[in-house]
């Protein structure tokens, strides 16, 4: 009888399973990373509109006495361009303003922590951006 060298070609199962338990555990690292990431880009979209509404306020100012206290005077509505917060702003006595960007109930959003609602107050030619680490 004649010895017949066989080479066996392709992956054991056992090495499958290594493969599969690496990606599993690359996969578990990474998705949170990925979320917090899609939650931090979407924050961009109030920085966005309330650094708009700051825009228009001081366009509208300059002629008008006052600050207005309506977005529908500005030419804007109620909700950010890519619908990920709702907006609003408050008149303060003419010498300043108030806008607010608040995530909407049921958004993914409100899984951001700490930046649910990001405000931007103008007074006195000066601004204040709250929370501070949101922005």
């Amino acid at each position: 009888m004649k010895a017949t060298n066989t080479k066996a070609l392709g992956f054991t199962l056992i090495e499958l399973m290594i493969v599969v338990a690496v990606v599993a555990i690359l996969a578990a690292i990474a998705y949170p990373s990925y979320q917090n990431y899609i939650l931090k880009s979407q924050r961009a979209d109030a920085h966005d509109s309330l650094l708009r509404i700051q825009l228009e306020q001081e366009r509208w100012r300059a002629n008008n006495p006052a600050y207005t206290g309506e977005l529908s005077d500005l030419g804007l509505t109620g909700e950010s361009d890519d619908g990920h917060y709702q907006l609003a702003i408050s008149d303060e006595s003419g010498s300043g303003f108030t806008a607010t960007a608040t995530a909407p109930q049921g958004s993914r959003q409100l899984n951001d922590t700490g930046c649910t609602t990001i405000t931007l107050r103008v007074t006195g030619g000066s601004s204040t951006r709250t929370p501070a680490d949101c922005w």
